[in-house]
């Protein structure tokens, strides 16, 4: 596949049973930056999704029966892979995506970290028990085919974080980009096509209406998905009548507890940075921002003026920290919430679109908004930031739970020990004390309430990649007496 100066495709092609194939019609793929087209990307038809499922399902026995050490080797082929191409998927991204060049890199280093970390886990049984009674192992055992249905936050990096424990559990895979960020998927598919067997992974693009054909597909074992909280529960709905296993890492509406005795200089940079990044397009973002009202005054002023003086532009404009808003859609959300922001809190900066071509939307803090605005009550999915006021930590923590949304949360304090205290008791999946946002790859991540099912990242991501099968085997005759 060759790439134009901008890394866009000329020619993007489907992945379909080891050959990269046309669509059956093409979708245009818009520059956020610019809200014009800058390509077009294929997009596969019924015929050619159930060609795609059918291709998995041929491929299956034969990935699922190869040595262990064969799967490690081919993910650790497309690391290299990556690693060797981050200039242009990086580009790629920020073209498509939106984000800074930097994040974009960001992005594609931890792509790189998260394929070797996965290779290199070991996939052994696990020895339960033996002793004169029996010996029994439990061992895993992959699904079958798995649909994986990415976002458009983080496209590559979903992409490759989905596709690696799936097929190192011997899984293959059908995956499907967004519609609105199509064409990294495009050049995974490229430099998968000679890595893997044909069939193991299949990539098909999409307009929209395909993510409910894979969902509900019959020959669909499995579905791994990534989006909105309203979406995943149509995707559970979808995979009930075949009772498919899912994994579906869903909304936030992340909290963060500022107590009083924070060092004002370091901690407002940092909230700033973990609320703004990607633009608030970030699941796991802080979105909502509890501040001791001792503090409240002088952190509000910080972050509006870290608001103020943020550069908004295209991504590879140097010092760009925030981009724009990845679509229209989004961007059209992004204007009710300034006008909500507008009408039921006080807004200290921002505010407003950026009067430019493209999605933008200058970061936004907001105060004085009542708990019950839907600009706090749903997930903000954007630049737009609320600052709320308490007296009473047990208050705040009440607050600070009171959501459908468990993704994740932080508290921030110079008394580490009793910030600990509080994380322990926010009612999410993931709680970061003078940090946020902080994953590593062998750490389990996933959320509670409705912020998702399942695990991804570490061993676990393994085994929701997979059945557990106990083998009860007779006493072990080597076993000393």
């Amino acid at each position: 596949m060759t790439t134009t100066q901008t890394g866009i495709s000329d020619h993007p092609r489907m992945l379909i049973n080891g050959d990269r194939v046309r669509g059956a019609r093409t979708v245009g793929v818009i520059n956020p930056a610019t809200g014009l087209v800058i390509g077009q990307s294929p997009v596969a038809d019924r015929a050619q999704v159930d060609e795609a499922v059918a291709a998995a399902r041929a491929a299956f026995p034969a990935w699922a029966a190869a040595p262990h050490s064969d799967r490690s080797k081919a993910v650790f082929a497309l690391a290299d892979a990556i690693e060797a191409r981050i200039d242009d998927i990086a580009d790629l991204v920020v073209v498509e995506q939106g984000k800074p060049l930097a994040q974009a890199k960001m992005d594609v280093e931890w792509a790189v970290g998260v394929a070797r970390y996965f290779a290199g886990l070991p996939y052994e049984p696990t020895l339960l028990r033996d002793d004169e009674t029996g010996r029994v192992e439990l061992r895993r055992k992959p699904f079958g085919v798995v649909a994986a249905i990415i976002p458009w936050n983080f496209p590559f990096y979903q992409a490759v974080f989905k596709v690696c424990p799936a097929i190192l559990a011997g899984n293959t895979v059908v995956l499907k980009p967004s519609p609105t960020t199509p064409l990294n998927a495009m050049l995974l598919g490229e430099l998968l096509q000679n890595l893997v067997p044909a069939g193991v992974v299949n990539i098909v693009g999409d307009d929209g209406s395909v993510g409910p054909q894979l969902t509900a597909h019959p020959e669909v074992d499995a579905v791994t998905f990534t989006g909105s909280t309203a979406v995943g529960k149509q995707v559970m709905r979808e995979a009930a009548d075949t009772m498919k296993r899912v994994t579906l890492e869903l909304g936030g509406n992340d909290a963060a507890i500022v107590l009083p005795d924070v060092d004002l200089d370091e901690v407002a940079p940092q909230l700033f940075t973990w609320a703004f990044f990607n633009a608030g397009q970030v699941c796991i973002a802080i979105k909502r921002i509890f501040a001791h009202s001792s503090i409240y005054e002088e952190l509000v002023g910080r972050l509006a003026d870290l608001a103020r003086s943020a550069k908004v532009g295209e991504g590879h404009e140097p010092g760009v920290e925030i981009g724009p808003l990845q679509n229209a859609k989004q961007f059209e959300a992004a204007k009710r919430w300034l006008e909500i922001a507008n009408k039921e809190g006080k807004i200290v900066s921002g505010g407003q679109v950026v009067d430019r071509d493209g999605y933008f939307v200058q970061p936004t803090i907001v105060r004085d908004i009542d708990e019950s605005s839907s600009l706090i009550v749903e997930e903000t999915f954007g630049p737009i930031r609320s600052v709320i006021r308490y007296e009473d930590i047990d208050e705040a923590i009440a607050r600070a739970n009171s959501t459908t949304y468990a993704l994740g949360g932080s508290v921030w304090s110079k008394d580490t020990a009793a910030a600990a205290e509080i994380a322990g008791r926010l009612e999410s999946g993931n709680v970061w004390v003078n940090q946020h946002c902080t994953l590593f790859p062998d750490v389990p991540y996933g959320g509670h309430k409705q912020s998702g099912i399942g695990l991804e990242f570490g061993a676990s991501a393994l085994e929701d990649m997979s059945n557990s099968q106990s083998v009860y085997l007779p006493p072990s005759q080597t076993r000393e007496n």
